[in-house]
């Protein structure tokens, strides 16, 4: 069996995603009052998104959220894998989001799991914007992103200026702060080691989820790799070759991945039907 098809196995994608091991928990308030306001054809969806949310949410992920019925269980199928891994490992406090190449839509994994988590009834999670060079967060959530890790790890500012609260309650991210001309000596710097350290140690209950450069052009993330306790990769449909997959699983090696997620996936109409009658029984 070669190293990526040992590293699906390992992430269990050979499963349906109908056997998610736990319950999907109730969604918070200001997201069900969102989706009540957004059946609402005479509502001035947009102006109305910005009071409730606090901020402008990408279009894309806020419908993820709500409207789709297909990505929400993915992501609490890979939020069940990682509160519950099934080989006996202590669950992971710091994980890296990442791809092999651009545009695989790493950055709308990390945004989605990150809210996923969120929901659980126990853990808290936050994220950080780790791709210096293309940061998207602050945009997906609608946040100010003058201000982030880059001061953190630049100019010695401290976190609890720099890590912003989200409308969801148990929600945080500390944005990237604006671009930087060395992005990759202030990620391969002790300064970030230390603070992966720091998080994972500060909460008991936190989450954290690094979303970093693609490895395959950014050689700092498989520097931040080695610091994190898990990785999840992230592959388009018809994007990363799968020689390319197989060098950022050879860098990253098989047994830190936690997660393979497949984006941009196809769907048949008996797999949307049946995802949609399953969720009636929630």
């Amino acid at each position: 069996m070669g190293k990526i098809a040992e590293a699906l196995e390992k992430a269990g994608y050979q499963e349906g995603i109908n056997q998610s091991e736990e319950k999907c928990a109730q969604e918070p308030p200001e997201i069900q009052q969102a989706s009540i306001l957004t059946s609402n054809p005479k509502t001035n969806e947009k102006a109305e998104l910005s009071k409730i949310l606090g901020g402008p949410w990408d279009e894309r992920l806020f419908y993820a959220v709500n409207d789709d019925i297909y990505l929400p269980e993915v992501f609490k199928v890979l939020r069940s894998r990682i509160l519950h891994p099934k080989d006996g490992r202590i669950a992971p406090k710091t994980i890296m989001v990442t791809s092999a190449i651009p545009k695989e839509g790493k950055s709308f994994v990390t945004a989605n799991l990150g809210i996923s988590l969120a929901h659980g009834m126990d853990q808290h999670s936050l994220l950080v914007d780790c791709d210096l060079r293309k940061p998207s967060l602050a945009a997906m959530f609608g946040m100010d992103e003058s201000m982030g890790l880059v001061d953190y790890l630049r100019d010695h500012i401290k976190l609890s200026e720099l890590i912003s609260k989200t409308t969801m309650k148990k929600l945080s991210i500390l944005t990237s702060g604006k671009p930087t001309v060395n992005p990759a000596e202030l990620l391969s710097s002790s300064r970030m080691h230390a603070l992966v350290e720091e998080l994972s140690n500060r909460y008991e209950d936190r989450i954290i989820i690094f979303d970093s450069p693609p490895i395959l052009i950014a050689a700092e993330s498989s520097v931040l790799a080695g610091q994190v306790d898990a990785v999840i990769l992230v592959v388009r449909q018809g994007g990363a070759s799968t020689t390319e997959i197989q060098k950022v699983v050879d860098i990253i090696g098989t047994e830190r991945i936690i997660g393979i997620v497949f984006n941009d996936h196809t769907i048949n109409y008996f797999e949307k039907s049946r995802i949609k009658e399953y969720g009636n029984y929630y």
